[in-house]
């Protein structure tokens, strides 16, 4: 039995939607990578993080089927849950700030996992794709403002692990900003929105709002 919090991360301006997370504070009740890799299974969100060090913010991330070296939201929810200045992943130092209602990591994009970044010619297409076939991990985007950095955008993971579209990604974020090398707002999912600002030496900041859900912030499973 293990006690974990469940949070909405990149929610939009009204705080609803946003991509689940749940997070494991205290990482040593699931020590091992099996064990941990069967409870975010078993949990079934998009990823599942388990705190190793909470004042250090040393943390593991999970998908219900792979180890990630790097995730977006994991890092900007959980950043925003233990209120710590930096996250220490297998990819290297993320570095966290709150501004106001934000939660904010600064990533490379080159610690985000390979994702294919198609650009679509209108919100419209955007909003009409099914998801497609599992096998590649495509993140569809359109400009609904160019000249103002407004994006429309979704996200199919294309894992074959039952998440067959993910409600907010901030690694994909990431690599969209780093391609395009401009601040943008996106707008996935049935209404998450993700903030993002390219930083000097190659670091881009990714920005949302975080919120705990309203059932018991601490359950066990």
């Amino acid at each position: 039995m293990n006690d974990y919090d469940v949070l909405n991360v990149f929610c939009g301006p009204d705080g609803r939607h946003g991509n689940e997370l749940g997070v494991v504070r205290d990482g040593s009740r699931v020590p091992g990578r099996e064990e941990r890799q069967a409870f975010a299974g078993k949990l079934g969100f998009s990823e599942t993080v388990f705190v190793d060090d909470p004042e250090r913010g040393v943390i593991d991330i999970y998908t219900p089927t792979l180890r990630l070296p790097f995730a977006g939201h994991p890092c900007v929810g959980t950043a925003w849950l233990l209120d710590v200045p930096e996250l220490v992943v297998p990819a290297g130092v993320v570095g966290a700030r709150l501004d106001g209602e934000f939660s904010w990591i600064e990533a490379r994009p080159e610690w985000a996992p390979p994702r294919t970044l198609r650009q679509y010619g209108s919100a419209a297409e955007v909003d009409a794709l099914p998801v497609p076939p599992t096998g590649e991990w495509i993140y569809a985007w359109a400009w609904e403002d160019e000249a103002a950095g407004r994006v429309r955008a979704r996200a199919f993971p294309g894992r074959d692990d039952g998440i067959t579209e993910d409600e907010a990604t901030g690694a994909a974020a990431l690599l969209l900003t780093g391609q395009l090398e401009r601040a943008l707002n996106i707008r996935q999912g049935k209404g998450s929105q993700i903030l993002t600002a390219p930083q000097p030496e190659g670091l881009i900041e990714v920005g949302g709002r975080v919120r705990l859900t309203p059932a018991p912030s601490s359950r066990t499973a």
